[in-house]
């Protein structure tokens, strides 16, 4: 009888872990929370953060600089696969978020953390590598800004605050 007890003991606590780790996992395969708002980390199981200086993901635009109000394409490259995504435009002189996205690319959608729009994240868990975004700026002046981007490879594996080189504003008096 003890060595049943104990099997049945096992055999719920995989059960157990199996219903946890796949309410973990389906929670987030249709996008980021809006806790991930403001720090960029995901929130799922306790994932392995990968240093910054061996990702495998960049964040680009062709614009240099920018005038409030002007759209600025983003593209973000990968050598790898990975299923999440968190991309956010952010002041340099305070990292508040900001500007909104007008065209993003399929599987993906639009956040809310502090304006509409501001934020775009996965909205599957399909493999994803090069992605195309179009970021308005706001039509008041905001100062220079950066992209950032997180990004989950698996449900075990992201990098977090990927940054892309400084966009100067221009026409600031």
């Amino acid at each position: 009888m003890e060595e049943s007890s104990r099997a049945h003991v096992v055999l719920v606590g995989w059960a157990c872990t199996t219903l946890c780790l796949f309410s973990c996992v389906a929670a987030y395969s249709h996008g980021a929370s809006l806790s991930a708002c403001s720090d960029m980390m995901p929130r799922h199981l306790r994932v392995q953060l990968h240093s910054l200086s061996n990702n495998y993901v960049t964040v680009h635009t062709n614009m240099s600089s920018y005038f409030p109000g002007d759209k600025v394409p983003v593209t973000v490259r990968s050598t790898m696969d990975f299923m999440g995504f968190l991309l956010q435009a952010r002041k340099v002189s305070n990292d508040e978020i900001a500007g909104t996205f007008v065209i993003i690319p399929p599987g993906s959608k639009l956040l809310t953390c502090f304006e509409d729009g501001d934020t775009v994240t996965h909205s599957d868990k399909s493999l994803k590598r090069n992605l195309s975004f179009v970021w308005k700026a706001p039509d008041q002046p905001i100062g220079d800004i950066k992209f950032f981007i997180s990004v989950v490879q698996s449900y075990f594996v992201y990098w977090t605050k990927i940054e892309s080189a400084l966009v100067a504003q221009r026409g600031q008096n």
